[in-house]
């Protein structure tokens, strides 16, 4: 899957709570589809649904133990995630440290900030 579509992927897969969830269990270690939908009040075709999702996103991946299909977090996608959203956490930082910057020179130069203006009802 190319970079832009898994990112939608796994986007679209950590959008749901359930998921999430499951994927935070998952961080704790490798568990059964039993275990892992023991916690929520929904069926175990349900559990499947989303488990598949996350499957399909690579966000986990199902193994074969003899009788057992264990499921394990797979780092990658989170990985590709968090490195997209730290492009723009370094761009918000840069602009917060710009307005720092200009409120200091504000206060430095004896002009009071701006109050923001308050709409009247007419």
């Amino acid at each position: 899957m190319n970079t832009p579509a898994r990112l939608d992927a796994t986007f679209a897969a950590l959008a749901d709570p359930t998921r999430r969830a499951i994927l935070a269990r998952l961080a704790l270690g490798e568990a059964t589809v039993g275990e892992l939908g023991e916690p929520f009040a929904m069926s175990q075709p349900a559990i499947s649904k989303h488990l598949r999702v996350l499957e399909l996103a690579g966000l986990i991946r199902r193994g074969r133990d003899a009788q057992r299909r264990p499921c394990r977090i797979e780092a990658a996608p989170l990985a590709e995630a968090n490195a997209w959203l730290e492009r723009y956490r370094q761009l918000w930082e840069m602009r917060f440290d710009d307005l720092d910057r200009l409120l200091d020179e504000m206060k430095a130069a004896g002009k009071p900030a701006r109050k923001p203006r308050v709409r009247r009802k007419s």
